[in-house]
């Protein structure tokens, strides 16, 4: 096994630092990679399939799933067990699950594949940075994190683009089989490279009944959603009571379990509290956009999935270039201005996406819409999460960051099933341009009033300065973004997911 000259010293400039950066990246780079291209083939899946609306619901929401109800628990086993062998599980589990979806023959048997592969994500996503927190010497963290960052967001920029040419070219199975040459890397440099470590302090049972209760709960919910936009039957409704019951539930055991997956005293701060409201608001607008628009481009507009696949690259490329420099205005200036003006900004590009619609052209309709859309997500995305940390004990920092990724994936797990339901599409009509695009609009409306209300909801509550840290600590500096549809982390602490 490899070691570091000394528990958490190693240094970025050594070689088997770089290495260790490379396989970490490469690894969450996979999962990004994931998240971006399957949107982008939708329409193609459907149609190979012959699914229905529905079932194109689950294709992203399988995976939204297990990730959003398993992930915090995968990091706290990733702290007992080691953080390298519950990664490399994570990675293996991850790829055989996309071996799956690359050969499934129908959109069953995909959708069981997709869960599937959200369980390898909810344990190689926090592994990812946890063992660049855990191997690095302290003065280096920073460093190996913005390396990390930086090559995660050039997989999530090339993801659209990669998903695009490959259903435009092989075919939407292979955005899947990618995945298994890339696996065998991270896991071979990940055993050859990186360093074991765990939390010798972390003892005691898992909250197991708290991590099935959530997805349950999530998952009756999201049935009852997506059910319910093709009709509403007596299991429609049984599915919604069961999981608002499994919700109620769950609090019930986080509030009397003796190690929670969810502190729930983290809700006594107010300012945590109203910015995972935010958080809710913003990343359910993000997911409900980017599952939209790739039918609206493809369907109506009648864009080739290349083209719809790196049509809002811009906004990713904002990100990269800025994110961190408004992490930083954020600091001096407060956080209320950028929470505000940030979802009000994209609110206003979204509602420039009304200007796409057929025969659409990429400069005039799609291009403005995409540039206005990112400022306001660059302006905002570094500091919600900078004021979460900021909202706890900075000892706290890391579950804190976990629980607000934990909000944003499922925000998104809701959109994506609600959003049809409330725009009246269904069945096949995504295959329908007509239907589409009268469904794309009144989604869009919804997807900018959530943004707007975001925006003012900062207004009102969230303070001028963010709260200053206790004494003798230093404030949690998040800058960093994984993808563009989940939040930025913090490079002090271990990943959304993982518990200190």
């Amino acid at each position: 096994m490899t070691t570091t000259p000394q528990d958490g010293g190693l240094r970025l400039s050594s070689r088997q630092g770089r290495w260790v950066v490379l396989a970490a990246a490469l690894g969450s780079g996979m999962a990004m990679l994931d998240g971006t291209v399957v949107n982008v083939a939708l329409p193609t899946i459907g149609r190979d399939l012959g699914a229905n609306l529905a079932a194109l619901q689950w294709t992203v929401n399988a995976y939204l799933l297990t990730l959003a109800g398993l992930i915090l628990l995968g990091g706290a086993l990733g702290d007992r067990y080691g953080r390298r062998r519950v990664f490399v599980i994570g990675v293996c589990w991850f790829a055989a699950a996309s071996g799956v979806c690359a050969v499934a023959p129908d959109v069953d048997v995909l959708i069981a594949a997709r869960a599937l592969q959200g369980i390898g994500g909810a344990l190689l996503t926090p592994g990812s940075l946890a063992l660049l927190q855990a191997t690095f010497h302290p003065d280096d963290r920073s460093a190996a994190v913005g390396a990390w960052s930086g090559l995660g967001g050039v997989a999530t920029a090339v993801g659209p683009f990669l998903g695009g040419w490959l259903v435009s070219g092989p075919g939407w199975r292979w955005i899947f089989v990618i995945n298994l040459p890339i696996a065998v890397v991270v896991a071979v440099l990940t055993l050859r490279h990186v360093p074991e470590s765990r939390d010798e302090r972390a003892t005691g049972r898992f909250d197991v009944p708290g991590a099935a209760l959530a997805a349950l709960a999530l998952g009756g919910v999201t049935y009852a959603l997506t059910a319910a936009a093709g009709a509403v039957t007596p299991a429609v409704w049984v599915a919604a009571c069961a999981g608002v019951l499994l919700g109620v539930a769950f609090v019930v055991v986080e509030r009397r379990s003796p190690r929670p997956m969810l502190p729930l005293e983290l809700f006594d701060s107010r300012l945590f509290s109203v910015i995972n409201v935010v958080t809710l608001a913003v990343y359910g607008a993000l997911s409900g956009v980017f599952f939209f628009l790739q039918v609206q481009l493809q369907t109506v507009s009648g864009f080739e999935p290349l083209v719809s696949g790196v049509a809002f690259a811009p906004v990713t490329l904002l990100m990269l270039l800025f994110s961190a420099r408004a992490g930083r205005l954020a600091g001096r200036i407060g956080p209320r201005l950028p929470l505000t003006l940030g979802p009000l900004i994209s609110a206003g590009g979204v509602l420039l996406m009304l200007r796409i619609g057929r025969h659409a052209s990429y400069w005039t309709d799609v291009l403005p819409a995409a540039v206005v859309f990112g400022v306001g997500l660059t302006l905002l995305v570094a500091p919600l999460t900078s004021t979460v940390l900021a909202a706890v004990e900075v000892r706290r920092a890391g579950i804190a960051s976990g629980v607000n990724n934990a909000a944003a994936r499922a925000a998104g797990l809701l959109a994506v099933a609600a959003l049809p339901l409330l725009t009246g599409l269904s069945g096949d009509q995504y295959r329908v341009p007509d239907a589409v695009d009268s469904a794309f609009r009144t989604a869009m409306l919804i997807c900018a009033g959530l943004l707007a209300g975001a925006g003012l909801v900062a207004l009102a509550t969230v303070p001028g300065r963010a709260p200053a840290a206790p004494a003798g600590t230093a404030e949690p500096d998040s800058t960093w973004y994984c993808s563009t549809t989940a939040p930025p982390v913090d490079p002090g602490h271990q990943c959304p997911g993982s518990t200190t």
